[in-house]
């Protein structure tokens, strides 16, 4: 299952994440990597200092997606403002009203 527009591919399958018990929210194309981070926190008993790599690796992860996210969105934004600028200038507005029978 890959997520349209992004260029990682979904690692983790549905069913692996059902069974490590991803919550719905978190089941992006970083889940493969939460799913360790998860048993290791469970495993260090969830001490902020230990699981740091694992915890760095997926932030790291979602971070890179938000700006993939951000950089589409640009681009989606940009395209608008050129399509709302060549209509702008296409359509002029005239000086002598049509009605107006001169």
């Amino acid at each position: 299952m890959e997520m349209e527009g992004s260029s990682k591919k979904m690692i983790a399958t549905q069913e692996e994440m059902v069974e490590n018990r991803v919550p719905i929210p978190y089941r992006d194309q970083c889940a493969h990597l939460l799913i360790p981070l998860n048993k290791c926190r469970q495993a260090e008993f969830y001490l902020p200092w230990k699981c740091e790599i694992e915890r760095h690796v997926y932030e790291k992860c979602e971070y890179e997606l938000v700006m993939e996210r951000m950089l589409q969105m640009q681009k989606i934004r940009e395209e608008e403002a050129k399509l709302k600028q060549a209509g702008k200038q296409g359509v002029s507005i005239p000086f002598i009203p049509k009605t107006a029978n001169v």
